[in-house]
């Protein structure tokens, strides 16, 4: 029988999602807790793949065994599991549905602070930055729906079968005091370091060193620059998976402290 497990994890500990020899990886972490509790090697099927230090407010995998345990797995598996991870939901499915593949979009959030504050470290990423332009930073966030092929901002574009990503959604906000921004996009998938080289092209918009008309035509021309710095790590989230079978709401929200404030302080740009 298949379980989809509906799970959050703060990233900074981690090498990514995926399991790598020589470092410790969040499916790592969940095979071994689940293996132990279930007495047999289990294999975890992830919704997709985060990079090292990024976190998810929301993320799926699947498992298959023969038969359902007879214990509280979701209270058992919540104790031994590193106060970093938890699991929100254990949800049976009916025949083969995959958390990879029948995924239709997914979300994140990628939030920036510019003053050095202890309590956002490892939550958001400190940019220093005291005159960013946003709006033409949000210029360029309005472009990115028009465009469906990410090869120029995709960091290995070769190693992959395509770079065709629709993006159903794309926003900037700010909160009040202007010192910390919340971009947002959506996709039916992203392509390797996506999200945080647009970030980081966003970013060179609001220094003035890129303008908006350039940051369009990458897109167009669908050539990958020479050099490429994808943004810092820690700001970015998967913040949300939807199944045509399957349409959880995020059971947290740090996205507490940060993404919640859309009802309070963020304002759309």
């Amino acid at each position: 029988m298949r379980y989809f497990f509906h799970i959050g994890y703060h990233g900074t500990r981690y090498s990514g999602w995926q399991k790598h020899a020589g470092v410790i990886s969040v499916q790592e972490v969940l095979e071994t807790a689940l293996s132990q509790l279930l007495k047999k090697t289990i294999t975890v099927v992830g919704c997709g793949r985060t990079d090292a230090h990024v976190h998810a407010s929301q993320f799926f995998f699947h498992i298959d065994v023969e038969r359902e345990w007879d214990f509280d797995l979701f209270f058992r598996l919540n104790k031994i599991l590193p106060d970093d991870i938890a699991v929100f939901d254990i949800i049976p499915m009916q025949g083969l549905p995959h958390a990879r593949f029948d995924a239709v979009q997914r979300a994140y959030d990628y939030f920036i602070h510019t003053y050095k504050d202890p309590f956002l470290s490892g939550f958001s990423s400190l940019y220093p930055e005291t005159n960013l332009d946003v709006a033409a930073m949000k210029k360029a966030v309005a472009v990115l729906p028009l465009y469906n092929d990410y090869r120029a901002f995709c960091k290995m574009p070769n190693r992959i079968d395509h770079t065709i990503c629709y993006v159903t959604s794309a926003g900037l906000f700010v909160d009040k005091s202007g010192d910390r921004l919340r971009f947002h996009i959506s996709a039916n998938r992203f392509l390797s370091r996506m999200i945080r080289i647009i970030i980081g092209r966003l970013l060179d918009i609001g220094r003035g060193v890129m303008s908006v008309d350039e940051f369009e035509h990458h897109l167009a021309s669908k050539q990958t620059p020479r050099i490429i710095i994808p943004a810092h790590p820690q700001g970015l989230y998967l913040t949300k998976v939807t199944y045509p079978y399957l349409d959880l709401a995020p059971r947290t929200t740090f996205s507490g402290t940060l993404q919640s404030d859309n009802d309070t302080t963020w304002q759309a740009l």
